[in-house]
């Protein structure tokens, strides 16, 4: 793998001289894809301790680096639990942290993984779910990931409902390569986020998590948590399009989400069915907000009311999305975005989200 990338550099730096630290140092590096940097004692080559993402400095070492210049992402590596004076050589040297093998294994590798993805600021990620079937949610859920990539941000859109149909065929790319669910159901761990973007098909500038047409109907709680947090991993935006049910998988889905939209059509029985999907969903999410789809049918409901009812407050108002068969979003997903006032609604909600502009895959 190369750690280089545009002039950032992502080689980790050890410094030790202990022969089995080393071998340990470099086979966890060699398990994250990452070529280090070695070296025995204060680095030779000026820049290297400064420069370096992260430097894993073995415990023999500590005492031949006081003096160097301060930084953060340092890790004072050892091994001996019972050794009070550690501490003490970690503040010398200004570590963050005091990792002891072999319990810390796992730990280190997902850092040293971190360094050679050049993980930043994790995705903003939204689920979207239907308050009641046929709500609308799974339009919503597109429209959102393709405004999102349309104004430049990595945007992940992740089908989390096995039961929906696929996200592949609303937008119109059952046909595209790359891997669907069934390649990840065994996942567990750390997925890398690079692999994992580059793997998913692309459609109008989203990476795609669908469904196949095959029978799997679920997959591990396990594989949903690794999966979304490697996408989350990569910055930008993930979308989830959620299912009316929650068991294990979806769970995992929701304790990942930063905010949740129920779509509710404004009607006592669609507010019924949703009193209870934002009942169950709001005991793993803590951020649920309504969003409604006006019609000018007779006893339509007030967006305002529909929030009021739920207990819950209004992220906005939709063109009715339910009550006619979903359009294809392929259709609509241009580079010039979704368009309408579903294209408006979408822009005017990241308008409102942190979420910065990233470079696309």
């Amino acid at each position: 793998m190369t750690c280089e990338v545009r002039g950032v550099r992502r080689t980790p730096l050890i410094v030790t001289e202990d022969v089995g630290l080393l071998d340990d140092l470099l086979r966890l590096c060699a398990a994250a894809g990452v070529r280090p940097e070695v070296g025995h004692g204060a680095p030779a080559t000026r820049g290297s301790w400064e420069a370096a993402p992260l430097v894993l400095v073995g415990d023999d070492a500590a005492r031949r680096l006081r003096g160097l210049a301060r930084r953060r992402g340092v890790v004072l590596v050892g091994r001996d639990q019972d050794d009070p004076g550690v501490w003490q050589r970690a503040v010398e040297i200004g570590a963050d942290h005091v990792l002891m093998l072999p319990d810390g294994e796992q730990w280190l590798m997902d850092r040293i993984a971190d360094v050679a993805e050049g993980v930043g600021r994790p995705a903003v990620t939204v689920g979207v779910i239907g308050g009641r079937g046929g709500a609308g949610a799974s339009t919503l859920a597109c429209a959102l990931a393709v405004e999102a990539a349309r104004a430049g941000r990595r945007t992940l859109l992740v089908d989390a409902d096995p039961l929906g149909g696929g996200l592949d065929v609303l937008l119109g790319g059952e046909t595209v390569d790359g891997l669907r669910w069934p390649a990840f159901a065994q996942s567990r761990g750390r997925v890398g986020s690079t692999a994992l973007e580059e793997s998913l098909p692309r459609l109008h500038d989203v990476r795609l998590l669908s469904w196949d047409r095959g029978d799997l109907a679920s997959v591990p709680p396990e594989a949903v948590r690794a999966v979304l947090a490697a996408g989350r991993r990569r910055g930008g935006a993930v979308v989830v399009d959620l299912p009316r049910r929650v068991d294990a998988g979806s769970v995992e889905a929701l304790a990942q989400l930063d905010l949740g939209l129920l779509v509710v059509p404004p009607e006592l029985r669609a507010v019924a069915a949703a009193r209870r999907v934002a009942g169950a969903v709001g005991m793993v999410l803590r951020d649920l907000r309504v969003v409604t789809a006006p019609t000018s049918g007779p006893g339509a409901l007030e967006g305002d009311e529909v929030a009021r009812l739920l207990g819950l407050p209004l992220a906005g108002e939709l063109p009715c999305l339910g009550s006619a068969p979903e359009p294809s979003m392929g259709a609509k997903a241009t580079k010039s975005g979704v368009g309408g006032p579903l294209g408006r609604f979408c822009a005017e909600f990241w308008g409102r989200m942190p979420v910065g502009s990233e470079e696309r895959a």
